[in-house]
């Protein structure tokens, strides 16, 4: 059963995504596009570049080319931290706050949809049970790291 398990943790966010993506397509948004407004938005804005890539869980040089897109298209802009010149500071600008609802009502809506059937209290325990492996998994990879991490502190993973 375990890793039947295991296998199921990995393939349920790529389908969650898939089924966003899919319903985003019309939109003209590709996954790292959504997922990097949806972070952004969630996150809070004025964000590190550096930050906002470890919160999606992708290398810095990889987010810049997406940023580059979504600034082109008028939707980020990236300015100079006032105390380190050398960070970008990511803003959503006002022509992202229509996309950023279309992309929150399909992420709602296919959260409803996955979680069909499942009362609260099944959700809440199931919530609960996530919280326990993760917090056991960032423990297993600050001690594999040789590092002191706070296992209650998301850590960021990269793929």
């Amino acid at each position: 059963m375990n890793e039947t398990l295991c296998l199921k943790l990995t393939r349920i966010p790529r389908l969650w995504r898939a089924i966003i993506d899919e319903r985003l397509a019309p939109l003209g948004l590709t996954q790292t596009r959504w997922t990097t407004l949806y972070h952004l938005s969630h996150y809070g804005e004025g964000l590190p570049q550096c930050e906002l890539a470890k919160a999606i869980g992708v290398e810095a040089p990889s987010l810049v080319r997406t940023l580059d897109q979504l600034t082109q298209q008028s939707l980020i802009e990236r300015r100079p931290s006032e105390s380190d010149r050398r960070t970008k500071l990511v803003y959503l600008t006002p022509n992202a706050m229509p996309l950023l609802k279309q992309i929150e009502s399909v992420v709602q809506q296919a959260r409803v949809e996955m979680l069909a059937g499942l009362d609260q209290e099944t959700l809440d325990q199931f919530d609960s049970i996530l919280d326990a492996i993760e917090k056991n998994g960032q423990k297993l990879l600050c001690a594999e790291q040789g590092a002191t991490c706070d296992a209650d502190e998301p850590q960021p993973v990269s793929s």
